[in-house]
């Protein structure tokens, strides 16, 4: 399809019947501390608190009438979910949603309320899309697909129609959030097309990445596992269609970590007193990044604020990680002598600054391993921190870009163990689901020792495990086959700085 067939599709699509045209606003504090005017496309405020019920609605309000009598259905990890049962509630028909388990429960609830029926399926949306595929040949229904289909992107372009409308004034550049593609493609078919010069730049967490590879390859690449702490762009392929209009109009793709949206989700808190969803953030997440990368100043940015469907007890996790992606706490290791006056010394190395965590335990005559949070204004800061603490002659490892030290160790520095030989330290992501721990422990050999175990909920999608297991050398080969066979996201953490200081 050619770009200007989407134009005419996204300048007729059917969307403000269900969907509000969303303000475009100024993020005051954020632009003065970014040097650029960036403006907030708040699609958090649509009545599902997502854009996703731009594209549903008009895919479904274009079905013929007796395709929508039989019914429709989607697969979805929440916010399309939310969309096409609102879409069903608007048209009178009735539609099947097909759900992860690692949902949150906010997005299934809010779903059930609707009157939709909701299946429960698999810990991804690959999987829920498995099932719901079965379930429509079964069924007769339509599938209603999130991304991949002309209707719903257009629907989605309806924003770059309304960023055009809605904003005074030149446009540098427009940051989209992408899992499957289908915004950033509706966006960029209108907004290449009437303003070229804009750049159009999509933003991924840099644990579900499938459209910054796919790009890179030329093709579509299929990702082994995605992180799900941004659960709506927890997408391991991207559409065929999203691809091939990214391949000819997005300039750029920006990676960020959770740290860094877990900053953005507080940069914006702070702007709107509205808590953005980690997927909601991404956008801002990424201008922040490409401002810095690029030295940008002066510029007008755009970023999309695509959701606000955050689970309460997901709160403690941003907040405590928010700081860290905005550089403004140092996680370190410390090594001080163990004798008198040395406390004070290291105090008086920090110069008076804030510590926001301190824990200690004498585990050697000798010296003693510290693992200490320090307040600070930004990165220059942290590292003037970590040069004055070695210049006074104390070892300093700067631990603040390290997953375990800043999601488990800080929780559990305690010593170290002499019956721990031959221990191996290993991180997992399990899905929050019931069963997901048997599952581990019956894949595990029963002769293996588990002598480490702390979990950490990231926020009712999935938990992080580290896992200390003692593993005979001749059973290695073992070892690896039941990574391969429990099917968790693992890394091998054994030679991490953290683990060996406190621990090993």
């Amino acid at each position: 399809m050619k770009r200007e067939d989407y134009l005419e599709r996204i300048l007729r699509a059917r969307v403000y019947d269900v969907a509000l045209e969303s303000p475009l606003e100024l993020a005051p504090a954020l632009s003065r501390r970014l040097h650029n005017r960036l403006l907030l496309k708040r699609e958090d405020l649509q009545p599902v608190f997502s854009f996703k019920l731009r594209g549903a609605y008009n895919k479904m309000v274009n079905l013929p009438r007796a395709k929508l009598a039989r019914g429709v259905i989607a697969a979805s990890a929440g916010n399309h979910a939310q969309g096409v049962a609102l879409a069903a509630q608007k048209l009178g028909c009735r539609a099947y949603i097909v759900m992860p388990v690692t949902a949150p429960k906010i997005k299934v609830d809010a779903v059930a309320a609707r009157s939709a029926k909701v299946v429960l399926h698999g810990d991804s949306f690959d999987e829920a899309y498995a099932h719901a595929m079965k379930l429509k040949r079964r069924l007769g229904l339509t599938f209603v697909h999130p991304y991949d289909d002309p209707e719903v992107i257009a629907g989605q372009g309806t924003i770059g129609m309304e960023i055009l409308r809605q904003c005074e004034g030149p446009i540098d550049a427009v940051f989209v959030p992408v899992g499957g593609g289908g915004l950033i493609s509706g966006i960029a078919a209108y907004l290449k097309h009437l303003r070229p010069g804009i750049k159009i730049i999509g933003v991924e967490p840099d644990d579900a990445d499938a459209m910054t590879r796919s790009l890179k390859a030329g093709r579509r690449v299929k990702l082994d596992h995605v992180g799900l702490f941004a659960d709506g762009v927890a997408v391991k392929e991207v559409g065929k269609e999203p691809l091939r209009l990214c391949r000819r109009l997005v300039d750029d793709m920006v990676l960020v970590d959770t740290d860094e949206i877990c900053a953005a989700i507080k940069d914006v808190f702070e702007d709107t007193r509205v808590v953005l969803e980690p997927a909601g953030a991404l956008a801002i997440a990424g201008a922040k990044a490409w401002v810095e990368r690029h030295g940008a100043r002066g510029k007008t940015l755009v970023a999309v604020a695509s959701g606000a469907n955050t689970n309460f007890d997901r709160l403690r996790f941003v907040a405590e990680r928010a700081e860290v992606g905005e550089h403004r706490e140092a996680v370190l290791a410390v090594t001080i002598p163990e004798r008198r006056g040395s406390f004070r010394r290291f105090c008086r190395a920090l110069g008076g600054r804030n510590i926001s965590e301190f824990n200690y335990r004498m585990s050697d005559p000798r010296e003693a391993h510290i693992f200490v949070g320090v307040t600070v204004h930004d990165r220059e800061e942290k590292e003037r921190i970590v040069r004055g603490l070695r210049r006074a002659g104390f070892r300093t490892l700067d631990m603040s870009n390290d997953e375990v030290a800043k999601g488990h160790m800080r929780h559990m520095v305690g010593g170290h163990l002499a019956l721990a030989g031959g221990e191996l330290l290993y991180r997992f992501e399990f899905p929050e689901r019931p069963g997901a721990l048997m599952k581990f422990l019956t894949a595990m050999n029963p002769n293996w020792n588990i002598s480490l175990f702390n979990y950490r909920n990231y926020g009712a999608d999935y938990g992080s495990i580290l896992v200390g297991i003692q593993v005979p050398p001749r059973e290695m080969g073992e070892f690896r086959r039941f990574l391969a066979r429990l099917g968790y996201p693992a890394s091998d953490e054994t030679r991490n700085p953290a683990y060996r200081l406190f621990l090993r």
